[in-house]
């Protein structure tokens, strides 16, 4: 279980939660350490905007580095995580400090259900203004959580892939994953209801494979079982073991922190 890289592993959080305990990251820290991993944590607000958390990861990213006498890192985003580090890294200067960005269901290419979310309008504006009183009360500095799901629509990172392109000589990869259908997770039904009734795609509960692909395309993966892995499973928030295929079953993991543990693995073997 040698998970010890050249560079040290920093992870960065999606929307909707922050670091801390319990930890959004669920085993996969420990996991990653006990194998020799160096691991760092990004931070960034809950629910702010894609540029607010992006300065938070700067101010995180900066600690990390002068904590660990690095001077690059590899980083794994989960969901919105991984357009603030893409935003850091193309926008913000910090392209010489990272080493690889895989994210996991990162919304790359934008989401098709939340184009038609965004429809709601006031209703939207309204449940939108409640989640940031909570956020705010829950840590966050910069709550603006319309910006947050704005951000994910397809017209938006069109213009966000313009102005924030791939740097060459760094490592971007990414990874999709699928629910078998709604019981899959009692968390995740309804969206997952929604995305395939609004777009008529399978999902992870938010996001279908396609939108999620961006550098080289890892795979797409689900349960052994019968749940599939959800949005919430791909970080192990229950903590709980669960074994993962390839859809087209080219590989197949016992757990959830195998996969990251085989991902580690395969960055220390590009030298990274």
């Amino acid at each position: 279980m040698d998970c010890k890289t050249r560079f040290p592993i920093f992870l960065v959080h999606g929307m909707g939660f922050r670091d801390g305990v319990p930890g959004y990251w669920g085993r996969i820290p420990e996991y990653l350490r006990k194998g020799g991993a160096v691991v760092g944590f990004g931070g960034q607000d809950a629910n702010a905007s894609i540029e607010i958390n992006a300065k938070m990861l700067m101010v995180s990213l900066d600690k990390f580095l002068a904590d660990t006498g690095a001077d690059k890192v590899n980083v794994i985003a989960h969901s919105k995580g991984g357009l603030e580090m893409r935003r850091l890294i193309s926008g913000m200067g910090y392209a010489d400090c990272i080493a690889s960005l895989t994210t996991i269901s990162t919304p790359h290419g934008g989401s098709a259900a939340m184009d038609k979310v965004m429809k709601l309008g006031v209703l939207l504006n309204i449940g939108c203004k409640i989640t940031d009183v909570i956020k705010r009360i829950g840590g966050d500095i910069s709550p603006d959580t319309l910006s947050c799901l704005r951000s994910f629509t397809t017209e938006y990172m069109r213009s966000f892939d313009k102005e924030n392109p791939d740097v060459p000589g760094i490592l971007y990869q990414s990874a999709g994953f699928l629910m078998k259908g709604a019981l899959s997770d009692v968390f995740m039904w309804f969206p997952y209801v929604g995305v395939k009734v609004l777009t008529g795609h399978q999902s992870d509960g938010f996001l279908a494979p396609e939108e999620v692909m961006h550098g080289y395309f890892l795979g797409t993966f689900t349960g052994k079982g019968w749940r599939g892995v959800s949005h919430c499973d791909e970080v192990d928030m229950r903590r709980t073991r669960l074994a993962l295929v390839q859809t087209d079953g080219e590989k197949e993991y016992p757990d959830i922190t195998e996969f990251y543990g085989a991902l580690v693995r395969e960055l220390a073997g590009r030298g990274l």
